[in-house]
């Protein structure tokens, strides 16, 4: 593709209306919807809508289902009812999972009188399972055969048109339940009267399944690792209910670490660039709450040290240095130790040795970065024993936040609360405490 199309939204942004509208025009030849997605959601509310409201019809259900959340829902409350119509016609189940959440119950029951009853089958069948299960999330664009079938058969099965990333059939028993997987290239070559089973895998259990009950993100990974281009998925009595290709895997992953990483600071990965002030304020306020409790409960530490502070003015200037090291430190470990949960690296066998790994870094920067933040205090107020004081906290500190970033994602995550939503807070709280206390304690004590 031309250059212009490397980063779109720079590019889209930057011209004038009419070039833009040239250039999205061009991306929706080439098919290019994400692209076009990336830069509906970019522009100002006012904008977007005069862009879609150009957008060819024909285009719009392939746009609509790569958006985030906030401004899908600004698109689809804008669009008329005969919109939605011409829009509800051109989809399938899969769409419409994809979708429902931003549409009303009433949209949504006409989007379903618009589909072919094995349509609706497949959208009622995703309904059964939560959104965060693999089942919710199944596509039914695969090929099947029974598993009595020969050669002749699979390879008159692959002149039809062949579904976007296939590579293996799938066989299944008179009761509809997965047999096995034949790959593709085994067929092709192979004696019109060989049974299909004889291409399949040695043993049946090899191929990957997934269960409709996996977590949807366990499901994606296993599916990117597999090597394979899509999984079978069945239900709990072994009935095949469809597959996970690479391409829904790769957004289920991608959605969740967009998702671990907004919610690091409390937020929703749907939210709209530019939602409306009260919207976007109201979805901040809460952490922003529980973010002033905390600061409340440092406060309160540092007020028990007040007549302290009153007589050494040089700790008060101090007391960020000793909360900010401890804070990083923590952080450092917690990104590492969330990432390791994600992954299922972290496990009962591994946390002591984690543990012990993470307290041993953190008493060696500790040292490293106590002695010189220690020399460094020491010389600028001209006195050594507030040096050893901060020295001494910053230590003590940067261990804790060490300790604090195996300790809390772990337990957040027996408590079945995200980490990655709370974790940071739970940690500032903590290596912010345990820093004033050390540092006003040890110069209460020794100054």
């Amino acid at each position: 593709m031309a250059d212009e199309f490397l980063n779109p939204v720079d590019d889209t942004i930057d011209v004038q209306s009419q070039e833009q509208e040239m250039l999205i025009g061009r991306m929706l030849v080439h098919q290019e919807f994400d692209d076009v997605a990336l830069i509906l959601e970019s522009l100002p509310l006012d904008k977007r809508l005069e862009r879609w409201a150009k957008i060819p019809t024909a285009s719009r259900l392939n746009i609509l289902v790569v958006m985030r959340g906030d401004p899908r829902e600004t698109l689809l409350d804008a669009m008329s009812l005969d919109e939605l119509d011409a829009l509800f016609q051109e989809m399938d189940a899969e769409d419409l999972v994809e979708l429902a959440d931003s549409l009303p119950n009433r949209l949504v029951d006409r989007a379903l009188q618009a589909m072919d009853s094995k349509q609706r089958q497949y959208y009622e069948g995703a309904q059964k399972y939560a959104d965060e299960l693999a089942g919710h999330w199944v596509d039914h664009n695969q090929l099947i055969l029974p598993q009595n079938a020969k050669v002749r058969d699979g390879l008159r099965l692959l002149r039809r048109e062949l579904p976007d990333h296939v590579d293996a059939v799938f066989l299944i028993n008179r009761a509809g339940h997965f047999s096995r997987a034949v790959h593709i290239g085994d067929i092709i070559g192979a004696p019109d009267h060989v049974p299909l089973t004889d291409l399949s895998e040695p043993d049946p259990h090899e191929f990957l399944v997934i269960a409709a009950s996996d977590s949807a993100v366990d499901a994606a990974f296993r599916v990117q690792k597999s090597g394979y281009s899509a999984l079978p998925v069945v239900d709990a009595q072994g009935l095949l209910l469809g597959r996970m290709d690479v391409r829904t895997a790769s957004e289920i992953v991608n959605e969740y670490y967009e998702g671990q990483i907004m919610a690091g600071a409390g937020m929703d990965e749907d939210e709209d660039l530019f939602s409306p002030v009260v919207t976007s304020a109201k979805n901040r306020a809460f952490w922003l709450g529980i973010n002033l409790l905390t600061a409340f409960a440092a406060s309160w530490f540092i007020g028990l040290f007040t007549i302290t502070l009153q007589e050494i003015v040089a700790l008060a200037v101090l007391m960020p240095i000793v909360a900010s090291m401890g804070g990083i430190a923590g952080s450092q470990t917690l990104t590492l130790i969330i990432r390791g949960l994600a992954l299922g690296q972290v496990t009962k066998d591994n946390r002591r040795a984690l543990l012990k790994k993470e307290l041993s870094v953190g008493g060696l920067n500790g040292i490293i970065w106590a002695i010189t933040v220690g020399i460094i205090v020491s010389i600028w107020f001209a006195n050594p024993m507030i040096g050893v004081v901060i020295a001494l906290a910053i230590l003590v500190n940067i261990c804790a936040g060490a300790l604090s970033g195996v300790l809390i994602p772990i337990v957040l995550s027996k408590l079945k609360l995200d980490p990655a939503l709370s974790g940071s807070v739970v940690l500032t709280t903590v290596t912010d405490i345990v820093g004033f206390v050390v540092f006003l304690g040890l110069g209460s004590l020794i100054l």
